[in-house]
This record gives structure tokens, sequence and C-alpha cells, in this order.
């Protein structure tokens, strides 16, 4: 027989989280002698002291860490237990929250929503846009279901989605175009790159080259498009968010002997395929199938200036 409940956990965890019994009692709504008298009976039965007592607040004695540890996963467990119940109780889920990275084709992504609500016209589809670690950031938050991102989990299921083609770009009259030979990535140094900010809270991530001397930082692609196209920098774009700008002749491929062209890939993520609704797995199977048809290169000529 078990010596303690998840209650009892619960609430030792409470502890924990607010810094004392008074605190964690409000929030968790209860008395602080319900809540004491919790944690002390999961002292009296696993036979081991979790708190001292350090002024008005408690701390964990060597024992409580580690119970701590295991409570942890236990409570994430149970979390996860209940919403697979509450997943097939309720049969097809009412709201689907995906995070994709900016990178991520948008034609694609748009049909893939277009099919799965047609499919679940009922659904109600939230769509929060990232920027690399942001997707992660979010799925470990349980702010998402699904997740697409640069970068895989280290716990959880992650699947190589698609390649994304990135080219050193700057407006045809950009300083670095008017060199007229090849260009190496020495000349880049003194002109100004634009970067796009990672939008975790949290653990921010660095991608690409970032040596120049002169830096803007933005937190859209969009925003980097538009000063690119006013001649106010250079950078790595994905090439289907530039396809428009290239054709009208608003950006123009840095002639650069290497490093020119990059790839990134990008991973579909979740974090227990047991807790996905029918939607969920509908946009995963469409997603997949979608990713398929992208060209496995784009085609963009970065040769050398004549």
């Amino acid at each position: 027989m078990l010596k303690a409940t998840l209650e009892q956990w619960r609430m030792f965890k409470a502890v924990v989280d607010a810094g004392g019994f008074n605190q964690a009692a409000q929030q968790v709504h209860k008395s602080q002698s319900s809540v004491h008298h919790a944690v002390q009976k999961l002292e009296n039965g696993l036979g081991i002291t979790l708190f001292t007592n350090d002024g008005r607040k408690v701390k964990l004695t060597p024992a409580g860490k580690l119970m701590l540890r295991r409570a942890n996963t236990l409570l994430e467990e149970a979390h996860k237990l209940e919403a697979v119940a509450a997943s097939l109780h309720h049969g097809t889920e009412t709201e689907l929250k995906v995070a994709v990275d900016i990178i991520f084709p948008p034609t694609v992504l748009y049909n893939v929503l277009h099919c799965v609500s047609q499919n679940f016209p009922l659904l109600r589809i939230e769509l929060m846009e990232s920027v690399l670690s942001g997707a992660n950031a979010l799925l470990k938050a349980a702010e998402v279901d699904i997740a697409i991102s640069p970068f895989p989990l280290e716990s959880g299921f992650s699947e190589q989605l698609c390649e994304i083609e990135f080219i050193a770009v700057a407006h045809p009259e950009h300083p670095l175009h008017h060199l007229n030979r090849t260009i190496s990535i020495e000349d880049l140094k003194s002109h100004r790159q634009i970067v796009v900010r990672d939008s975790s809270s949290e653990g921010k991530v660095d991608a690409g080259w970032l040596s120049a001397d002169q830096r803007w930082t933005v937190s859209h692609l969009r925003t980097s498009i538009d000063i690119l196209s006013q001649g106010m920098g250079f950078a790595w774009l994905p090439v289907a968010f530039i396809r428009p700008q290239l054709d009208q002749g608003l950006l123009k491929p840095l002639p650069l002997k290497s490093h020119g062209v990059r790839k990134a890939m990008l991973y579909l993520l979740f974090e227990d395929g047991d807790r996905l609704g029918p939607a969920a797995r509908a946009f995963i199977g469409e997603l997949r199938y979608q990713t398929m048809q992208l060209p496995t290169a784009d085609g963009i000529n970065v040769g050398s200036a004549p």
C-alpha cells in the first residue's frame, strides 16, 4: 500500500514553490493547518524530514531536495494522465494551439490550417509565431500542443520536417554590391547586419554569422526584409520569404566566396502523442504531407559578380 497520496505530494510542492506554509495555503486556497497536516502526514509516512525552519520561511532538507525531484516527475505524469483522460472524454478537441517558427513557409502553413479547418469546422486554432528557441519554450510551458522549431526536444517527440534555405542578400545599390567582385566574410564585418531576435523569454539563442561591427536586431522577419529593401543592411534570409523582393529587384544575392547559402532544419515537436486529439493528429498528418511536396532546393543563383 502506498504511504503517500498524490494530494500530499501536491501540498509538499506547493510549500516549496511558495516558500512557506502560509503562502502555500493562499495559493492552493486551503487553510494553513490543512497544508501543514498534509506535509506532516507525508513525513510521518515516509519516515523522513522534508523541511527545516529558516526564519519565516522553510528550507528543504537534503532528503527533501531529492524527494522534490521525484515529486515533480510524479505530479507532471499525473497531470498528463488527467489530460489524456480529458481528451478521451471529450472526443474531438475544441481548440488547437500551434507554435511555428517564422522561417517556416507561410503558404504551406496556411494550406495545412485550411485543410484541418475544413475537416473540423468548429475547431478554434491559435497560432503563435516564434523565433529560434521560442517554439520550444512555448511547448515546454504547455502553452501550445504542437511546435515547429529549428531545435529538437531533449525529451518528447522530435521529427525532421523540412530544410529551409537561406541566402545572404542586400539591396542592389548596397555598397557591398558596388565592390564589383566576389566578396568574403571579412568584407561583411564593416557593414550593418540585420538579425531577428529570439522570441524565448529565457535561454535565448544566437544563430548564424554575427560578426558584423554594426548590428540591428528586430523582432520579426518582415521588419528585416523592409530594412534591407531600403538599402540599410544585409542579412541571411529564407528564400521562400523574399522571392517577391528578388523578382522585383529590391533584394539581390551577395556574391560571397562561401557561406552565401545556408540551410536550417525545422522539426515537428510535441510532448506526448497520447494527449493529442483527432484534430491535432490531422494537423500533423497534413503538415507531413504538405512539407513532402516542398522542393529540395530553391534554385537561387548566388554566383560571383562579373
